[in-house]
């Protein structure tokens, strides 16, 4: 699988913002709550067990440093 990261979404600098803006004024305990929700949310939206397979992968793969 090849994965369209990272300029597979149209506008994704305000897509990127926009999610960004979703953690602003919120406590750590519910930034990661909405984190949880939203993966969720994707994984069923992807709704191929394959690919989020691959990409949590990847994501494992990727270095926050």
């Amino acid at each position: 699988m090849t994965s369209k990261m990272p300029f597979g979404v149209p506008e994704a600098d305000a897509t990127y913002a926009r999610l960004i803006s979703l953690h602003s004024d919120r406590s750590e305990a519910e930034s990661m709550h909405l984190n949880a929700r939203l993966i969720l949310l994707l994984i069923n939206e992807i709704g191929d067990a394959d690919i989020v397979n691959e990409l949590i992968k990847q994501a494992a793969k990727t270095s926050c440093e």
